[in-house]
């Protein structure tokens, strides 16, 4: 089905399956991977579940014998009935315990999704922990299992529109300590790989797009209720999430030693203002613009140029994306209700 095609999901469950929905190139892929264990670490976040979901369903349609692991802590019972009953063999784990992860079962491929943002300013120390504790303990766990770790375009500097954003050859400069932490990651992981010869690919990612969650979900609540919003940061990137579950999965074939770093994005650099106004005509109201008078703020943009190399461009082009968010919204569905503070410049999350 072509993007512009797509029917908006009318339940969390149609938006899960969609979200999940695996390609015929992902299902290739299963088919020549030759992947007997796939664990998911740190499955059970805002992307993980649909990606565990997408991987069961691919491995069950390639007839490969795949065994999808998942593991977390599972605060969210529902989430991980859901992914058992899909397949998905769950195992309650602590990533920060070294003992628990040890015991582990053994994996050709490794999906490393474990990591805190939110919060950080309040408990730094956890965030730290999640972000560079557990890293060493998968590191060390899974050696020789082709490894795709989940980071983010924060480890970049903040960059202008007009600059097109950082590629994979601009230098990290972490702004704030979620960002360091997020490199800690990222250099634990390098290290492991020029040491033990871990093959790797840095997933670098910014923002998935899920209709519950995420840059176009944020903007589209606060026009539909009339509340300001800030565009002193002018631009951002985005992807549609079964996007991004598709192009994280693929990456297992692009694991290297050293790491091989990928930014994941769309193709487009947004305007933060035609967006707002675009949801304000769908929905027949006004734009509140805030940040008019204050001078244009540098955002967290990346060029995900090389990535579109290696997979083509998203599936889901940003028209559809902003069709999808709008009759979601307007037909009452669900939020996550956690913010992206996508508008934040200073490092503090």
């Amino acid at each position: 089905m072509a993007s512009n095609e797509l029917v908006c999901p009318r339940s969390d469950e149609e938006l899960d399956a969609l979200l999940a929905m695996p390609s015929e190139r992902l299902v290739a892929f299963f088919q020549r991977a030759r992947i007997r264990r796939l664990a998911i670490l740190g499955i059970g976040g805002k992307i993980g579940v649909t990606l565990g979901l997408a991987a069961a369903h691919a491995a069950r349609r390639a007839g490969c014998g795949t065994e999808v692991i998942g593991v977390s802590r599972f605060s969210d019972t529902e989430a991980r009935a859901k992914l058992e009953a899909s397949g998905v063999r769950t195992i309650s784990c602590d990533l920060l315990d070294e003992e628990a992860v040890r015991a582990l079962p053994d994996a050709d491929a490794v999906i490393f999704m474990a990591g805190k943002k939110f919060g950080t300013s309040e408990d730094a120390s956890l965030t730290w922990a999640m972000n560079a504790i557990a890293p060493v303990n998968a590191a060390k766990r899974y050696p020789h299992a082709r490894t795709v770790v989940f980071s983010t375009g924060c480890v970049y500097p903040l960059a202008f529109a007009e600059s097109a954003g950082c590629s994979e050859r601009c230098p990290p400069a972490p702004l704030g300590e979620y960002a360091q932490s997020a490199l800690a990651r990222e250099r634990i992981f390098e290290h492991y790989s020029r040491t033990a010869g871990t093959p790797v690919v840095l997933f670098r990612l910014n923002y998935a797009i899920d209709l519950r969650y995420g840059v176009l979900h944020d903007i589209a609540m606060r026009v539909w209720q009339s509340r300001p919003v800030d565009i002193s940061v002018r631009n951002f990137n985005c992807i549609w999430q079964g996007d991004v579950i598709e192009r994280a999965l693929l990456s297992i074939e692009l694991c290297a030693s050293p790491p091989r770093v990928l930014n994941i994005s769309g193709p487009e650099t947004v305007a933060t203002a035609d967006v707002a106004e675009y949801f304000a005509e769908t929905f027949g109201t006004r734009a509140i613009l805030e940040g008019v008078d204050r001078a244009a703020s540098p955002g967290y943009l990346c060029d995900a140029g090389l990535s579109f190399g290696h997979f083509g461009y998203p599936g889901v082009a940003l028209a559809t994306m902003l069709r999808l968010t709008a009759e979601w919204i307007a037909h009452g569905g669900s939020s996550l209700n956690k913010p992206t503070h996508f508008q934040t410049t200073d490092g503090k999350f």
